[in-house]
């Protein structure tokens, strides 16, 4: 009866949470389904379709330029031994660190108009005027296609090369006896056994294409991330906001519902029994060179020329970025980047514990409704979550008022929206880290404490905590570099007196003066670079 009563305890703290945590989701369902807003039936009626072109034409590119890039990457790192292999298989995720505003004001930078890149040119070839010579227009769907995907191609980089080392080597040796050539099993082995790895990629990248805000905004593409921002701040309709963030979903769950239908007939039996330490393919002579050549190339486009760009302007500009703002930025950033991760790692750990306890298959339902705010891209998310707070808020000041009392906007003008939009957010993050460590923890543990009369609590306590240090520390870590480079939930946000450090970069990286804040953007990418680090130990650790 004491276990039951224990039992209880961890079901209602598991259930409660995660349905405070998707609420979000559920007020943003109900509030897209309300009556017609003549502010939406307008743009329905005027430039709604071209948003949703552009979003999709914006995915479809990113998709497939991630694909040119990542997949010869991956199957080269996995399969091939070239010179400098060891080095490129961290180094080209390094990108990710990157945020993509900062590396399409680069790039605008370089190759516009007025840039090095075209003023070299005419010098070289003595042109004097536009009409002298054509070159292409960075700020355009296909310059952000290219921008975001130098960013996001490491997703399905690491992916797709975790699947290939996954997969037996004697199936690709097979298809090089039946006489198929290197790209031939390339095409016809290794990409159809990676399939449902690949399109997982892709799902991740297509949610983080259409989040995408910064970029978008900064080339002047109109896409759906775009149309909530102006929608909101420029006819002040949170309905109609609320109705096109519900066209978002729609997109998101019809790429998810073709992710899963992809996969519904796959199933792998056969893993590679152990790490192989000889590459399949020797590479030498024009082959080892175009290795090479094909990786670095790629890792100096996507991130070596941006990070040295920032580098110059911060010692150029040094007196101007290193000021007082850029401290107070910082610890702003920090102060909820630190309550989010702490915040996350516990709600999670508590969650993920209770699946263990219970058992049952409905235990995780919990925790996947907790998870679900990390679908959202950043500009829905801040709708999401200002219904429920401002809901809570009004009935808080209607009873209040009874009493001559009055809150004001204690919720919704804090940073107290920031934190709960976060946690919402990047909830997910800190749940696939702790519970992939849990899974680690072998049972017999937990039946060995209760035999000692230990408490469920105890035994999460004494034991389970002290295990879990690695995985706490990851998820800790995962969810405070995101909360540090979240850009479109602060700008939404964000009270008058606070300023995130993403914000303060981008506020500059609009009014094209990126040099004044080029401290704060180097601290951004250097702190992202810190869990690639980890996951690239941690991946050594494992091999």
């Amino acid at each position: 009866m004491n276990f039951i009563f224990k039992l209880s305890k961890w079901q209602l703290f598991a259930w409660s949470t995660g349905l405070l945590l998707s609420a979000p989701l559920f007020f943003l369902i109900y509030e897209s389904l309300q009556g017609d807003s003549e502010v939406f039936s307008h743009l329905w009626d005027t430039v709604l379709w071209d948003y949703i072109t552009n979003t999709v034409l914006l995915i479809f590119g990113v998709c497939l330029l991630s694909c040119a890039i990542a997949l010869p990457l991956g199957w080269l790192s996995a399969y091939c031994s070239f010179p400098g292999k060891k080095q490129f298989e961290w180094a080209l995720m390094l990108p990710l660190a990157m945020p993509t505003y900062l590396i399409a004001y680069v790039y605008t930078d370089l190759l516009d108009y007025a840039g090095p890149v075209q003023i070299a040119l005419r010098e070289w070839f003595d042109w004097h005027s536009p009409t002298d010579y054509w070159f292409f227009d960075i700020r355009t769907l296909p310059g952000a296609m290219v921008m975001i995907a130098l960013v996001l191609y490491p997703y399905l980089f690491l992916i797709f090369k975790t699947a290939l080392r996954e997969q037996s080597f004697k199936l690709v040796q097979a298809s090089q006896l039946m006489g198929l050539s290197p790209w031939q099993s390339f095409f016809k082995v290794s990409i159809v056994l990676s399939r449902g790895s690949i399109v997982a990629a892709l799902a991740l990248i297509s949610m983080e294409t259409m989040a995408d805000y910064a970029t978008v905004s900064y080339f002047a593409v109109s896409t759906l991330t775009t149309a909530v921002y102006d929608t909101w701040f420029g006819y002040y309709s949170l309905t109609a906001a609320a109705k096109i963030s519900g066209v978002m979903l729609l997109l998101l769950f019809l790429a998810l519902m073709a992710e899963r239908f992809s996969r519904r007939n796959q199933a792998v039996f056969e893993r590679q029994s152990g790490v192989n330490s000889e590459s399949l393919y020797k590479l030498k002579g024009k082959q080892a060179w175009l290795a090479t050549s094909f990786c670095s190339v790629i890792l100096l486009i996507a991130f070596i020329i941006p990070m040295l760009v920032l580098l110059n302007y911060a010692i150029t500009y040094f007196d101007k970025a290193w000021n007082t703002a850029f401290f107070s930025y910082a610890w702003q950033s920090l102060q909820v980047a630190i309550i989010v991760s702490v915040a996350s790692i516990i709600l999670a750990t508590l969650i993920v514990f209770y699946q263990r306890v219970a058992k049952q298959g409905y235990s995780l339902i919990p925790g996947r409704l907790a998870s679900t705010g990390y679908a959202l891209p950043g500009t829905v998310l801040a709708i999401a979550v200002l219904l429920p707070l401002s809901a809570l808020e009004n009935s808080i000041n209607t009873v209040l008022g009874s009493y001559n009392l009055d809150i004001g906007l204690l919720l919704t003008g804090s940073i107290v929206t920031i934190i709960v939009a976060y946690l919402v957010r990047f909830y997910a993050i800190a749940h696939g880290a702790i519970e992939s460590s849990f899974v680690r923890i072998s049972p017999s543990l937990d039946m060995a404490s209760q035999s000692m009369g230990k408490s469920e609590g105890q035994t999460l306590r004494l034991v389970h905590l002290p295990l879990l240090r690695r995985g706490l520390l990851t998820a800790a870590l995962l969810v405070f570099i995101e909360c540090m480079k979240e850009l479109p939930a602060a700008l939404l946000l964000r009270p008058f007196d606070f300023e995130s450090l993403a914000t303060h970069v981008f506020q500059y990286v609009s009014d094209e003066q990126l040099e004044l804040a080029s401290i704060s953007a180097l601290f951004i990418v250097l702190v992202g670079l810190i869990p690639l680090y980890f996951i690239n130990r941690s991946m050594e650790q494992r091999s």
